[in-house]
């Protein structure tokens, strides 16, 4: 099937925001794109979507770091679960995310592993959000930075352990959080680094010291920053303030203005630029439904006035949409839609070393690809080509 889209809107590209320009889809890809005043006559005849002035083409959002939504989460550890997901997060722009777990016992991770290896195998078709792997969430992390990861089944960092379970997960693990000032922790860093998968601080208690000796072994990102994790104070950075100063390590960022308040959303991108920063949800199954209580990890949370909270009052996950993220970071801060959409869509791609296909508007690319109205409302989404979501 080819598919004409015209844009008259703004269209958000590598390097310039071009108007009124057309984009054919073919076979999952984009094979052409160009001014419309360009379109070669053949063309014409081809079925089109006229994208109205006013609204705003933008690459698909990738979401490094979700747990669940419209009732499913990954921890359910079935094919329905993961589908899940990946037809409800079309809706908020996303066109491709990780799987992520939680810390639980051995066995409900190894079940979520193999069911997310399972599904990329057969499930991962057009026209629906694309799992890009796992992000293992837990259990490697401090204990008194839990947040809402079940204590019960915290560990130490443990290399035969994790190679067992990317053997089950089939090599999908492309993420892990973990506390390097753990017994093993630095050792295990390193191991990842040299096998791939990206090391991110997270869930840790480390001072500056032990953060600068993670980055020399390999440490790449940091997961929620400010959220589970030692503070910034005067006399000692800790994880927080290490991760504004190491160029090395991306940062993950909940924009919900919960977890993070907007002044300070506006201050870690005066000290990272959006080129250090990854937008994602962290949300949980509560996501796209009404308030209640839903599980987490084996937790009741209470989902009210858009928190999702454990019994004692700690924050369990968010209820985010990615399109409300890139909102909420462009009221924050003065900075530019491509500014956000390199949050958005760029950074997760080269993080994930997907960049070749996935993460900007270009040939030979996946036709990814959402719209936007101009109040960052997702009105049609392109998932490798398909329409995934159209609103209305």
């Amino acid at each position: 099937m080819s598919l004409l889209l015209m844009v008259h809107g703004k269209a958000v590209l590598e390097n310039e925001v071009a108007e009124s320009i057309y984009i054919l889809i073919e076979n999952e890809k984009i094979k052409e794109m160009g001014p419309i005043q360009t379109l070669p006559s053949h063309l014409k005849d081809v079925q089109q979507i006229e994208i109205p002035e006013g609204q705003n083409v933008v690459p698909g959002f990738i979401d490094v770091h979700i747990h669940g939504a419209a009732g499913a989460d990954t921890m359910d550890a079935s094919i329905e679960a993961l589908e899940t997901m990946a037809k409800a997060l079309p809706a908020e722009g996303t066109t491709s995310f990780l799987a992520t777990t939680i810390t639980q016992k051995h066995e409900n991770i190894e079940n979520a592993l193999k069911n997310a290896a399972h599904y990329l195998k057969g499930h991962n078709e057009s026209g629906k959000a694309d799992i890009l792997g796992v992000h293992l969430e837990g259990p490697f992390i401090n204990a008194k930075r839990a947040g809402a990861q079940p204590m019960e089944y915290i560990i130490n960092p443990d290399i035969e352990l994790f190679k067992q379970w990317q053997e089950l997960a089939e090599g999908s693990i492309k993420l892990v959080t973990v506390a390097p000032e753990l017994e093993n922790g630095l050792n295990f860093v390193s191991y990842l680094n040299e096998n791939n998968v990206i090391a991110s601080v997270g869930h840790s208690d480390a001072i500056y010291e032990e953060m600068k000796k993670a980055v020399q072994a390999g440490a790449k990102q940091v997961t929620h920053l400010f959220n589970g994790m030692r503070g910034i104070h005067h006399r000692e950075a800790g994880v927080a303030g290490s991760a504004l100063l190491f160029k090395e390590l991306m940062v993950e960022l909940i924009a919900d203005g919960i977890h993070v308040r907007p002044e300070v959303m506006k201050l870690v991108i005066n000290a990272k630029g959006p080129e250090g920063m990854l937008m994602i949800t962290d949300s949980m199954r509560a996501k796209c439904l009404k308030n209640g209580v839903y599980d987490l990890g084996g937790q009741d949370v209470s989902v009210a006035d858009g928190k999702a909270l454990l019994a004692d009052g700690t924050l369990a996950g968010s209820i985010l949409k990615m399109n409300d993220s890139v909102k909420n970071i462009l009221e924050a801060a003065d900075i530019s839609l491509s500014d956000a959409v390199q949050m958005a869509s760029v950074n997760p791609a080269k993080q994930l070393n997907v960049y070749d296909r996935k993460g900007s508007i270009s040939v030979g690319k996946d036709a990814d690809i959402t719209i936007l109205s101009n109040e960052y409302k997702v009105e049609m989404t392109f998932c490798r080509g398909e329409i995934a979501y159209k609103k209305g």
